[in-house]
């Protein structure tokens, strides 16, 4: 059995021949103290370092304008800076705003988004909608939102008003017009 009394007094005893001195000596001031540092740890990033952190945000993936700009600001000292670092990636086409834009149009179709909830989509991320215009006008919606509508709810043509309105509602909460969603919904299997 362990003795805790002689074991407690061993180093509680301040004597100098007690082995025990290192365990008692007095702790620094100021060693466990980090608020009172003599030189202050810079708060964010600039030059060299900025350019760096930026390069292995956009190797990851890719960035608006609007948001690296965000991005960047939370963790760097200037604004202005970060907005003239931003600006020379998108010349040096490092970022672009085309290639977000064509990313989400992809990911937001296979998701199976419409055109409106693709531009909403682009909105929110500060993304001009113009610089796919092309792209959205080349896509056949109509194909789109058919194939979303006999994913949901089969080939069959619903004659019932109340089912007519839940597949109006579904497709058009997936961003789709109406005259596409219109003849999604009238088109029969053999159609095409």
């Amino acid at each position: 059995m362990l003795d805790y009394a002689a074991i407690k007094q061993q180093f509680d005893d301040s004597s100098p021949e007690s082995t025990s001195e290192s365990f008692s000596a007095p702790i620094e001031a100021n060693a466990l103290h980090f608020e009172d540092d003599p030189q202050p740890k810079p708060t964010g990033l600039t030059g060299s370092r900025l350019r760096s952190y930026a390069f292995a945000v956009l190797t990851r993936r890719e960035y608006s304008k609007a948001d690296l700009i965000e991005k960047l600001a939370l963790y760097a000292m200037d604004r202005d800076e970060v907005l003239k670092l931003v600006d020379e990636l998108a010349r040096e086409n490092y970022q672009s705003d085309q290639r977000v834009a064509e990313i989400m149009l992809s990911s937001q179709k296979r998701k199976g988004k419409g055109p409106n909830r693709i531009k909403l989509a682009l909105k929110s991320k500060k993304i001009d909608a113009s610089l796919i215009q092309e792209e959205l006008k080349e896509t056949d919606w109509n194909e789109q939102a058919y194939q979303l509508k006999v994913k949901k709810y089969g080939v069959k043509v619903e004659k019932e008003p109340k089912l007519k309105a839940k597949q109006i509602r579904f497709l058009m909460y997936r961003g789709f017009e109406m005259d596409a969603i219109i003849k999604a919904i009238t088109r029969k299997e053999d159609e095409f």
